[in-house]
C-alpha cells in the first residue's frame, strides 16, 4: 500500500493534524492560561487553538480513507481486484509493530510502578491490564473507554486506531463484494449520512459522539469517496486556488469558533468535507512542494503514526518528573518545547530503527510463498 510517491501537501495536512492533537493533549495537564502566550494573545484565543484536538483526528480519518482507497486503485487497477492477503499484510506490517511496542512499553512502565502508566478507575470500576491489552489488540479500545472512561493514560490514543482498523477489516471484503466504484461510493455515502445522525442521538455521551465507530466512520468514508471523485475532471474545479483558500479558511473558523462538544454533529462532517477539498487540491498540485518554512510540519506528517502513538509516553514521563501542580507561567512553554522535541525525536528513532525495517521485513516474508508458487507454476 506504499507504492505511490509521497505527496508533500498531504504530509503537510498530516503535520497540521498531529500538531493539533499534541497541543491539545499538552494543554490538558499544563494549562497555558497563565503563560505569556495567553497574556499577549488572550486566553480565549490560545484556548481556541488547543481545545479541539479531536478535529485533528477527524482530518486523519479523511486522509487515511483517501490514501487507502487511492493506493489500492493504483496498485490493483480497480477496487474490485483488491488482493485480500496483500491488503491485510500491508495493514499488519504498518500497524502491528508499533502497537506491540507501545503495549510493551506501557505494560513495562506500569509494572515498574510508574503511576501515570498504570490502569485507573475513573468511574470507580477497576479494569485489568489483560482487558486493556485485549481491547488494544482487537480494536475496541473506543468501546472500553465509552464503558469505563480513560482507564489508561498512554493507551487512550488507541481509540482512533480501533475505529480505523475495524473499518479496514471490512474494506477489501466490501470492495470485492460490490466491485464497482459506483456501488462502493453509494455504500460509503450511506455511512457518511449515518455519522451526524449518530452523533446527534448521542449528544450527551462523549464516548458516543466522539469515540464510537459510527460517530467516526463518516470521516474515513468521506476520504474513500474523495479518492473515487478526485480523478474526475468536474471535481478538479475544487483544486482551484480560491476554492482551496475558502475551504481552509472555513475550517479554521469552525475550529476556532466552537469547542467540538458544541459543534460535533455537523462540525465533524464539515471538517471532514473541508479536508476532502484540500486533498483534491493536494492531488492536483502534488508536484509543488510547500515552502521551506513548512518543512517541519511536513516532516511531522511523515511521522504522524509514530507521533500519535508515542507522544503520551513522553508527556506522561514529563508529568511524572515535573508534576503539573508545580509548573507555572512560562515554565510550561519551555516544557512544551521539550515535549515537542522529545516526542519528535522518539518517533523518528522508532520509525527509522524499528517500524520501517519491520514493515519491510513482514512484507518480504509474506511475499515468499507467492514467489515460490510462481516459480513452480507450469509455463
Amino acid at each position: 500500500m506504499t507504492a505511490c510517491p509521497r505527496n508533500a501537501r498531504i504530509d503537510l495536512l498530516r503535520g497540521v493534524s498531529i500538531l493539533l492533537v499534541l497541543l491539545h493533549h499538552f494543554n490538558i495537564p499544563y494549562s497555558l492560561r497563565d503563560t505569556s502566550l495567553a497574556r499577549v494573545f488572550g486566553w480565549d484565543a490560545v484556548h481556541a487553538v488547543v481545545r479541539n484536538g479531536n478535529y485533528g483526528v477527524t482530518m486523519f480519518f479523511v486522509i487515511s480513507g483517501y490514501l487507502i482507497t487511492s493506493n489500492a486503485r493504483r496498485r490493483w487497477g480497480s477496487l474490485g481486484a483488491v488482493d485480500l492477503r496483500a491488503f491485510y499484510v500491508s495493514r499488519i506490517a504498518r500497524i502491528v509493530p508499533c502497537l506491540l511496542l507501545l503495549l510493551a512499553l506501557v505494560n513495562g512502565l506500569a509494572a515498574a510502578g510508574v503511576p501515570i502508566f498504570e490502569n485507573h478507575a475513573p468511574q470507580g470500576i477497576a479494569v485489568s491490564f489483560w482487558l486493556v491489552n485485549l481491547a488494544s489488540l482487537t480494536f475496541w479500545m473506543n468501546v472500553l473507554i465509552g464503558a469505563y472512561g480513560w482507564v489508561n493514560y498512554a493507551l487512550g490514543v488507541l481509540w482512533s486506531l480501533s475505529v480505523e482498523e475495524v473499518f479496514y477489516l471490512s474494506f477489501p471484503l466490501l470492495c470485492i463484494a460490490l466491485r464497482r466504484d459506483a456501488r462502493l461510493f453509494a455504500f460509503w455515502l450511506a455511512i457518511v449520512a449515518i455519522g451526524p445522525v449518530y452523533r446527534f442521538t448521542h449528544a450527551g455521551d462523549e464516548g458516543g459522539f466522539l469515540y464510537a465507530y459510527f460517530a467516526s466512520f463518516d470521516g474515513i468514508a468521506i476520504g474513500c469517496c474523495t479518492a473515487l471523485l478526485a480523478g474526475h475532471s468536474r471535481w478538479q474545479r475544487l483544486a482551484a486556488a480560491p476554492v482551496q483558500w475558502l475551504a481552509a479558511i472555513a475550517m479554521v473558523v469552525l475550529y476556532l469558533a466552537w469547542p467540538i462538544a458544541q459543534s460535533h454533529v455537523i462540525g465533524v462532517s464539515a471538517m471532514a468535507l473541508g479536508t476532502a477539498v484540500l486533498l483534491i487540491g493536494a492531488q492536483a498540485h502534488g508536484e509543488r512542494t510547500p515552502g521551506r518554512a513548512l518543512a517541519p510540519l511536513r516532516w511531522s506528517g511523515r511521522l504522524s503514526y509514530e507521533l500519535y502513538l508515542f507522544h503520551l509516553l513522553v508527556l506522561g514521563a514529563l508529568r511524572t518528573v515535573w508534576p503539573p501542580s508545580g509548573m507555572h507561567g512560562d515554565g510550561k512553554l519551555a516544557l512544551l518545547v521539550a515535549y515537542l522535541v522529545l516526542s519528535s525525536g522518539l518517533s523518528a528513532a522508532i520509525a527509522r530503527g524499528y517500524a520501517t525495517p519491520l514493515d519491510r521485513w513482514i512484507k518480504r516474508v509474506a511475499s515468499r510463498p507467492a514467489a515460490h508458487a510462481t516459480d513452480r507454476a507450469p509455463v
